[in-house]
């Protein structure tokens, strides 16, 4: 009883930031302290099942943290590991008393032996790699003992960048051989490219394979180059934020602190915009480089910011001189460049061809269109059908009645059933979830009411989320696809049109597992008058949701009408594979009537099976996963080239029975909708992105099926009105 009032009072500070109570408790001047603090007093009133933070959930962090800062152990010695040891059970108190002892050592010792490996990979670098002595490599790092002295530091630095320079040996040899046989004549190409071919063909043949092991290693070193400026650029505060997260991860996979840039990339990615200049950026060194533009955002409107242009300097519109952004963290960086809606900001910009350039450009709202629904048509068999694509369940927190999944998928079937169509496919592959409130709303498109899902809080009675709307927006045939990746509101939807026996799912064996959900947490609205900067957010588990059949998805996740093979079918990918999940249990089932029986349910998923028990691709997609499980699972290489090369040549041969995969063809044409083609006709980009898509469904042998399956409950139906109402 004295945790629900503590939980009670918990959620009240969460949903008006109470001033009075947060003041007392969370006021260390120390941020560090502060952090834990407040994250610690959160997981333990609010989380669905808290830890007991004893010596045993101390030993876990301390393992779990060490092999976060250095999993290849290629930075730390035994002798560093077994002075760390003294903490080993004694992290649980210093978590208590908010004592920084254990990360700050950790944090100053990874320092510098990340500062010592810069000269140690420099100096192995430097010296050539004998690729004819017969060695091994094992890429499993756990197994790995740490090293006693600087000379076998040196020796694991050694047999890891040799491990990565053969293969790119590999890749300039198959260069080599490639140009020798290159039959391209001038008819293939423009006369300056063709141009070009030769001279970089003419180059590589010219290179004896001493020169080439020279490149190798030079690419190895850009790479491990560019690595150690992105780490040089980690402040304290990113370090910290391991050591939080390393804590709290022992609770549950799904619960993650982020630090203040990681929760506005969440806020993004959960949203599906922002407001900025609409330009994904990148840090290559000390640049900052433009690496896409959004289609449809501000800069793309503007069509003066190119890809590969270096921003070296921003000046809001309210500054006279602009701040030079050469050498600062690319979080950093992006803070200058992004902005409110309808202000200018002024890039100096290093142009592809070497110019220096000005351009201003006007901040607005940036739609991830990749984000959002999509849909498009497709004939088969005389008879128009709808596919629809949903990414993820997102919402705008800041306003839910803003564009969200439902309302998109809600007008997605309007559009749909204005150009007549007979069924839907409704494609939640990789989609991994998102808002709770959003797939509660979306269950209630397809039933006419009724519970959708039922949610649990730690110590208090089950909520049943219900559709209380009695309208339909599509009545007719309804097919879910899913796969492993398919994730918490993504199966919440697929479980609840299941039970009401309302849409035939096909796809794993298994979803993901994932039955919880959980909320975010700004950490400032817990302090007020806050002096030591942004605390960043906490997404904790709160509670577990459960099928209206009363089962848990938990672990076990929807078990597919239609079982079919997929490249995921043999990896350890769900739930179940994770650190620390949750468990499955079940409670009692919510009330709900069985969706009307005005097709034939169990022949069509009948016809639907044996149709792929026969399928020739589905098989040899089957194989083509088992195989692929056993490149996984590989652990040793050798370093020897030409035992290399004969095992890439083995597998290189096992793979071209695979090649057949990629010819399947399916000879259904997909088309957009109307509103869409109007949009495509101004945008270029928005364009090649739908026909590679309506390309690769078109290749898409589980589409194939689905529309297979459409098409058979079409055929049972009885004569019935599809609904025309549509909901407010």
């Amino acid at each position: 009883m004295k945790r629900n009032y503590k939980l009670s009072l918990l959620v009240l500070l969460l949903a008006f930031a109470s001033c009075s109570f947060t003041t007392k408790k969370f006021q260390d001047p120390n941020k560090d302290k502060l952090l834990i603090q407040l994250i610690t007093y959160v997981l333990e009133e609010g989380h669905f099942s808290p830890q007991e933070i004893n010596d045993g959930f101390s030993e876990e962090v301390f393992t779990d943290y060490l092999e976060q800062l250095d999993p290849f152990k290629r930075y730390f010695y035994a002798s560093d590991i077994k002075e760390f040891e003294a903490y080993k059970d004694q992290i649980d108190d210093q978590i208590k008393a908010y004592d920084l002892s254990f990360f700050n050592l950790t944090h100053e010792r990874l320092l510098k032996r990340i500062s010592e490996s810069k000269n140690l990979y420099k100096e192995v670098l430097s010296e050539p790699f004998d690729f004819t002595v017969a060695e091994d490599f094992s890429t499993d790092y756990e197994k790995l003992e740490y090293v006693n002295s600087k000379k076998q530091m040196k020796e694991r630095w050694r047999q890891q960048l040799k491990f990565s320079t053969i293969a790119n040996y590999d890749d300039l040899l198959s260069d080599q051989e490639f140009a020798k046989s290159n039959d391209i004549t001038l008819e293939d190409m423009s006369a300056a490219a063709f141009e070009k071919l030769q001279k970089a063909n003419t180059e590589i043949l010219k290179k004896s394979p001493k020169d080439l092991e020279v490149e190798a290693r030079d690419a190895t070193k850009r790479s491990l180059d560019e690595l150690y400026d992105f780490i040089d650029d980690r402040q304290r505060k990113d370090w910290f934020a391991v050591y939080i997260n390393a804590i709290v991860e022992e609770f549950d996979p799904h619960t993650f602190y982020f630090a203040p840039e990681d929760k506005d990339r969440f806020d993004v990615a959960m949203s599906g915009n922002f407001e900025g200049i609409g330009a994904r950026l990148q840090k290559k060194m000390d640049a900052t480089i433009v690496n896409e533009i959004i289609s449809g955002g501000p800069a793309w409107r503007q069509n003066e910011l190119e890809v590969g242009d270096q921003i070296m300097k921003v000046r809001q519109e309210d500054e006279e001189e602009g701040i030079n952004i050469v050498g600062m963290r690319l979080d950093d960086a992006i803070k200058f460049i992004k902005g409110p809606k309808g202000t200018n900001v002024t890039l100096t910009l290093k142009k592809v061809d070497g110019t220096i350039e000005d351009i201003t450009i006007k901040r607005d709202i940036v739609e991830l269109e990749e984000t959002y629904a999509k849909s498009s048509t497709v004939i088969k068999d005389d008879k128009k059908y709808g596919v629809i694509n949903l990414p993820k369940f997102y919402v705008d927190f800041e306003d839910y009645n803003k564009r969200n999944a439902a309302s998109d998928i809600k007008l997605e079937l309007e559009r749909l059933k204005a150009e007549g169509v007979e069924g839907i496919v409704l494609d939640l592959r990789n989609n991994g979830g998102g808002s709770l409130q959003t797939v509660v709303d979306m269950g209630g498109l397809f039933i006419e009411e009724g519970p959708i899902v039922q949610v649990k809080t730690a110590g208090e009675p089950k909520e049943i989320l219900n559709d209380r709307d009695k309208s339909i927006v599509w009545d007719g045939p309804l097919v879910i696809l899913v796969n492993e990746l398919s994730a918490s509101a993504s199966e919440i939807l697929a479980a609840a049109m299941q039970d009401y026996k309302r849409a035939i799912v096909i796809g794993s064996k298994q979803t993901y597992g994932k039955g919880t959900v959980q909320n975010v947490l700004d950490l400032n609205r817990m302090v007020r008058q806050n002096s030591e900067g942004d605390m960043g957010a906490l997404k904790f588990t709160t509670q577990k949701f459960y099928r209206i059949n009363g089962g848990s998805t938990q672990l076990e996740g929807v078990k597919s009408d239609v079982v079919v093979p997929d490249r995921y079918s043999y990896i350890d990918i769900g739930e179940k594979d994770q650190e620390n999940p949750l468990a499955w249990d079940k409670i009692q089932a919510a009330e709900y009537k069985v969706w009307g029986s005005y097709y034939d349910y169990d022949t069509t998923i009948a016809k639907s099976k044996e149709r792929m028990a026969n399928n020739e691709q589905l098989k040899l997609i089957d194989d083509n996963a088992q195989w692929v499980k056993r490149i996984r699972d590989r652990e040793m290489y050798s370093l020897n080239y030409a035992d290399y090369k004969k095992t890439l040549d083995i597998n290189q041969e096992e793979s071209k029975r695979f090649e057949k995969l990629s010819d399947y063809t399916t000879n259904l044409t997909f088309e957009s909708l109307p509103y869409e083609m109007t949009m495509m006709s101004k945008d270029s980009i928005l364009k090649e992105k739908r026909v590679r898509w309506h390309a690769s469904l078109s290749k898409d042998v589980y589409i194939e099926e689905a529309l297979n399956v459409l098409n058979d409950l079409k055929m049972t139906y009885e004569i019935k009105k599809v609904a025309t109402s549509v909901k407010n």
